[in-house]
């Protein structure tokens, strides 16, 4: 990939596990990371390569990442920074939070003559940190081309799906299928075991057969070996599954696998899996009573 311009400066609010492949990312192509986070020791060793720290990034930069826990959390964070917004300037939101709060911010920053891109990441971590994510985004048609330098270091695949909000909402739909991939591909691992039979064994047959999906790749190892190490945290993917059944909910549209999936990431969590990589939802099954 073509390197950008190294002085080109890019706001990044948040330097959670996303933030942090995204700030990665952003140096890897050149451009200057104009990084804040709550913690600021989480900034450190992303400092040490490259990366700058501000404590009002929307004030020295054109265009701004943000990358935090949910729609709350934006707000709590983002609010007090508007006070530095510009004309012309865009913020780039990739939380997965609620789209009704993409809408508002729109609305919001458009006063200001700036634009806001809700622009989600489906994917791990892991997988942005290697330019393998996919983004959706939602929003004007001029910012989401003015972005075009941008999207590449975001992901793989692009898809511009409608005004904002649009995204949001079809984050929580490829939200729904991923986590119950993920959790079909813990039963039915449960299930081998109980079966006696071999997982790894178990896991390349399905991984050859009508049963694939591409979870099986990222967490059917992990489940297996009980390597939780963080690539996604469940009690994030806890967050969004509620996140869907109240959108659902709005809409008259009852969903019981989902609700199912939210008891087992619950179960989950009560059992200290919380803040490990969401491939822990397979010791939920594991532990069930018979």
């Amino acid at each position: 990939m073509t390197k950008q311009n190294p002085v080109q400066k890019i706001g990044v609010i948040g330097l959670g596990l996303m933030g942090t492949a995204i700030t990665v990312r952003l140096i890897e192509n050149g451009f200057v990371p104009v990084v804040w986070n709550r913690t600021r020791a989480k900034a450190d060793a992303l400092i040490d390569a490259g990366a700058q720290w501000s404590d009002r990034p929307l004030a020295e930069c054109q265009r701004v990442i943000i990358s935090l826990f949910s729609s709350d959390v934006v707000r709590e964070v983002l609010t007090p920074m508007l006070v530095d917004l510009r004309t012309g300037q865009t913020l780039i939101d990739t939380t997965t939070g609620d789209p009704r709060d993409s809408i508002h911010w729109e609305q919001r920053l458009k006063f200001s003559g700036a634009f806001y891109l809700d622009a989600p990441i489906s994917g791990s971590s892991q997988q942005t940190r290697e330019g393998r994510a996919t983004v959706m985004v939602g929003g004007q048609q001029r910012a989401f081309e003015d972005c075009n330098d941008l999207w590449p270091v975001l992901g793989a695949q692009i898809f511009h799906v409608g005004p904002c909000g649009s995204a949001a909402k079809m984050k929580l739909v490829s939200n729904l299928i991923l986590g119950l991939n993920r959790a079909a591909l813990a039963e039915g691992l449960a299930f081998a075991d109980a079966l006696h039979i071999d997982l790894h064994t178990a896991l390349a047959v399905l991984r050859g057969s009508a049963a694939y999906s591409r979870q099986m790749d990222t967490k059917g190892t992990k489940m297996i070996d009980g390597d939780f190490a963080v690539h996604a945290k469940l009690t994030q993917h806890l967050k969004d599954v509620n996140l869907i059944l109240e959108t659902a909910e709005q809409e008259g549209l009852v969903l019981p696998i989902s609700q199912a999936h939210r008891r087992l990431l619950q179960q989950a969590e009560a059992l200290g899996y919380g803040q490990q990589d969401n491939s822990a939802i397979i010791q939920a099954l594991r532990r069930s009573p018979a």
